[in-house]
Formats: structure tokens, C-alpha cells, sequence
């Protein structure tokens, strides 16, 4: 393995344990793998800049949600690694309504093992109207 591939290990590990602390939810030790002062861009626009704010976020939106992560693209790149998150999300509304099969997709730029950039994309905005009755 050469120092670009083990870099883009390294930081896809990052990435991993992120996602993985962000669900608990725990996010001072999610907080760990990002660069303070990150911009993590949520669909809609909506601009956070800690973990914390993500889970507060979050908590108004779902009583619950996780990822069921299907799989990693990792592109390593001079002096960065950009690595994508595609899955499904899976959980219950805020009226406890479950449900499951909600696509996300997370982009995030990694340099020396600290996420510096996350962009997150889902169905959820999307899977709200359709309860509401509006097509979507």
C-alpha cells in the first residue's frame, strides 16, 4: 500500500467513526473526527457547525434515526480524501410513525484524518410532504 492509499484508509476510518458516533448519538466524540470550525452543509442549505447542533437538529425532525451505511466511495486525492456515504436512513417520526428506505448520501473532504467538509442529501424533506398529502 503506497502513502496516498493509506491515507485514503486512514481517512475513510475517520468517516466510519464519525457516522458510527453521530448515531448513538454522541456528538463530543463525533466532534473528535472533524477539523473545528467544519461547515456541515445539511439539504435545504441548512449550515451547522458542530455535531451537537446536527443532533439538535435531528431531534426536531425524527424520535429516532440511523444509518444503514451500504457503502463507501473513497477517492483519495492530492492531500485530501473525499469520501461518500450512500445508504438508507431508517427510523420513526416524530409521532412515532417508523419508517425505513429514506436515501442519504454524505459527502465529506478529509485531510490528515479530520473530516474539513461535510455535505449530507436525503429523501426526507421529500418523504414529509408525501405525508402531509402533497405530492412531492
Amino acid at each position: 500500500m503506497d502513502a496516498k492509499e493509506a491515507a485514503a484508509a486512514r481517512d475513510a476510518a475517520a468517516v466510519t467513526q464519525y457516522l458510527e458516533a453521530s448515531m448513538v448519538p454522541d456528538p463530543e466524540t463525533a466532534a473528535r473526527y472533524m477539523m473545528p470550525g467544519i461547515a456541515i452543509v445539511f439539504t435545504g442549505g441548512r449550515v451547522f457547525r458542530h455535531p451537537r447542533e446536527v443532533t439538535a437538529f435531528n431531534a426536531g425532525r425524527y424520535a429516532w434515526v440511523k444509518k444503514r451505511m451500504e457503502r463507501l466511495d473513497v477517492v483519495p486525492g492530492e492531500g485530501v480524501t473525499t469520501v461518500y456515504s450512500l445508504g438508507t436512513l431508517y427510523g420513526a417520526w416524530p409521532d412515532g410513525t417508523a419508517f425505513e428506505g429514506n436515501r442519504y448520501v454524505d459527502r465529506f473532504t478529509v485531510r490528515d484524518g479530520l473530516i474539513v467538509s461535510m455535505e449530507v442529501w436525503n429523501d426526507s424533506a421529500e418523504r414529509m410532504l408525501e405525508r402531509q398529502g402533497v405530492p412531492a
